[in-house]
């Protein structure tokens, strides 16, 4: 008989039946709605026009184009722009995040939306690029000086001003809007896409944008910030509890800026119909914390539970499963 000793457990949170229920209350701070207007309107005002620029992949069926649009007080952000090439438009678009540590890559990492006969506008992520898979190619000129563990959750922490979520989620709503500008696309069909990191964004777009068609949430990280600290010591939340137990007396500061940047306090604002996805073993975006998005979700949503599987989630399984939903609600 094979010997399992060792294997981690199976499943890493709370019972299904009792992650159905889960809904807690939300911490939303009384400016939320302001704080986000003033930060996204500032960005509109320094915005300059995007510019496409024909890039040669060596693909034969599908058209790339290199992107560069403003995003946060107007800096430059790069991505991608794909379509089925000779397409006509107007043509449903899915505007993609990437997940922790990673940046646009390469054209050939972003096949499939093109290929079932979308507009897919992928966007880099400011700072981020060099964790070792997905290089990116966007700066984050805007980054706070201040003292922070080594990462991205902890960079502005202390003020929700300086914080750099708020800058990366700019960033994401302005990519909505470069990609709704597009001649090739329909503004009326645009869903918001993204896995980990990426799905945490996509949510935050999703409480952010008006007339959004649909939101792809799959295993959605950036969720119930404080219980997922007192439930995994996995990276990117041990970050968090890095910084906190190094600064004792910030603690109670951290989670007040991060009530600003929380999935749940934007999943209440949604309107478009979303597709989750949660993993059962996941300890990296422990499933109580989508969960406690999903069921805050102000819209119409359905959810995809992969009960064996970590943070990896359904993948192509997954993505097989956003094919199909996206072909009943936006209509390639």
């Amino acid at each position: 008989m094979e010997d399992h000793e060792g294997v981690a457990p199976v499943f890493v949170d709370m019972p299904l039946d009792q992650l159905r229920a889960y809904r807690p209350e939300r911490d939303e701070p009384a400016d939320f709605g302001t704080f986000w207007t003033t930060t996204l309107d500032a960005a509109r005002a320094a915005a300059t026009p995007a510019t496409f620029t024909p890039y040669d992949s060596g693909l034969s069926t599908v058209e790339v184009h290199d992107v560069t649009f403003s995003g946060y007080e107007g800096q430059p952000v790069k991505g991608w722009f794909l379509a089925p090439r000779g397409a006509e438009g107007p043509l449903p678009c899915v505007v993609e995040f990437v997940g922790y540590g990673g940046g646009r890559g390469l054209p050939l990492d972003w096949l499939a939306w093109s290929s079932a006969g979308y507009a897919h506008l992928v966007m880099d992520t400011r700072g981020q690029g060099s964790g070792g898979w997905l290089p990116g190619d966007t700066a984050d000129p805007a980054a706070s000086g201040a003292p922070q563990t080594p990462g991205f959750m902890t960079r502005g922490i202390l003020d929700p001003e300086q914080y750099y979520y708020r800058r990366l989620f700019t960033d994401a709503v302005r990519a909505v809007e470069t990609a709704r500008d597009h001649p090739l696309v329909d503004p009326a069909r645009i869903a918001a896409a993204g896995a980990s990191q990426g799905g945490g964004i996509a949510l935050a777009v999703g409480g952010l944008v008006d007339g959004l068609a649909a939101v792809l949430a799959d295993v959605p990280f950036l969720c119930h910030y404080r219980r997922a600290t007192e439930i995994t010591d996995k990276a990117p939340y041990f970050e968090l509890t890095t910084y906190c137990k190094a600064h004792r007396d910030h603690v109670e500061r951290v989670f007040a800026t991060l009530r600003y940047f929380d999935g749940v306090n934007f999943a209440a604002h949604a309107t478009a119909p979303s597709l989750f996805s949660v993993a059962l073993m996941d300890d990296v975006c422990p499933p109580s914390t989508v969960y406690a998005a999903y069921n805050h979700w102000a819209a119409e949503k359905d959810i995809r539970i992969w009960s064996y599987n970590g943070h990896e989630g359904g993948q192509s399984f997954q993505r097989a499963e956003q094919i199909a939903f996206l072909r009943g609600v936006l209509k390639p």
